[in-house]
């Protein structure tokens, strides 16, 4: 069981359930503060981790060690808007190109060189991004249970079942309501869906608490779902321009086939946009793969980056 505390700003640490001494750091990018946490040699390759809706830094616990005991430098940032990062106000404040130069300001603070990245979630939404539009910065993108922009933006327009599935996001787009409801009786609804989306103790009480802790940051709920409302908002040139999608770098792409939120088949469908991608799908996984399969999903990203 994970235990955390309050980290103090450019400290170390250990936290319980995790072997690895946490370096947790604050760098100024952007114009925001960004929190992140390392781990691993200085001088080892850099390895970042992005977090999705709706986690942190933590959603990552299960890969940490397995990647700094191959040598990796482990990156692992709260992304704008979520945790102790800075939640600039208004939705123009988290489009998507805003989103990933959060990150390769965090590599220009952290690495000196290409770095390979995993995302899950909106984070997978931002390494997508990333490995069309910065692949300059990227030598491997892995991507966890999020399709191409492209390929999820067609099917939101054309496919009813998958726009059936997404109806939180159309939800998401009103103003005040989806906060109300989701902070009534201590977060209950957002715990549930995290339960009734993955297998019974993916999600354990004190993982629970930690989530619970980070919503309740001042700022931090509409924050995170501004990421929604930008995207409908201040749409990606990659969802609408195949040239500017096109994925040049190695990329894999992770997914689990009990995934409640999206279709499997647009899995298959983005590897049209990649140049050298591979999909790997785990066939009793749900959304939450890292969490349920994290030995073979460690695995399989070691393979991949080798």
């Amino acid at each position: 069981m994970l235990k955390l505390r309050e980290p103090v700003a450019n400290g170390i640490m250990k936290v319980s359930g995790i072997r690895s001494p946490l370096e947790f750091r604050v760098f100024h990018i952007n114009g925001i503060a960004l929190h992140v946490v390392l781990a691993g040699p200085a001088n080892g390759k850099p390895l970042m981790f992005l977090h999705g809706f709706p986690e942190f830094w933590f959603a990552w616990r299960r890969q940490i060690d397995h990647f700094v005991s191959s040598g990796y430098r482990v990156i692992l940032p709260d992304q704008r808007g979520y945790n102790l990062s800075d939640k600039p106000a208004g939705i123009a404040s988290y489009s998507i190109d805003l989103l990933a130069k959060d990150v390769t300001g965090v590599l220009d603070a952290v690495a000196g060189s290409k770095a390979c990245v995993v995302g899950h979630d909106w984070g997978a939404a931002v390494t997508w991004y990333l490995a069309a539009r910065y692949s300059e910065r990227i030598s491997r993108a892995a991507m966890l249970s999020v399709p191409h922009p492209r390929i999820f933006t067609k099917n939101l327009m054309i496919n009813p079942a998958q726009l059936r599935r997404s109806w939180y996001m159309l939800f998401f787009q009103l103003p005040w309501l989806p906060e109300c409801i989701l902070r009534r009786r201590d977060w209950a609804l957002l715990v549930r869906v995290l339960q009734n989306t993955s297998p019974a103790c993916v999600f354990s009480d004190s993982d629970f608490e930690q989530y619970e802790k980070s919503w309740a940051k001042k700022g931090a709920l509409t924050a995170m779902l501004n990421w929604y409302r930008a995207a409908l908002l201040h749409p990606s040139k990659l969802a609408f321009d195949s040239e500017a999608s096109r994925v040049k770098v190695p990329a894999l792409l992770i997914w689990g086939k009990n995934d409640q939120f999206l279709d499997q088949a647009m899995a298959r469908e983005s590897l049209q946009y990649c140049d050298d991608g591979h999909l790997e799908m785990f066939e009793s996984a749900t959304h939450w793969v890292q969490h349920e399969q994290p030995s073979q999903v460690n695995n399989l990203l070691s393979q991949f980056f080798a």
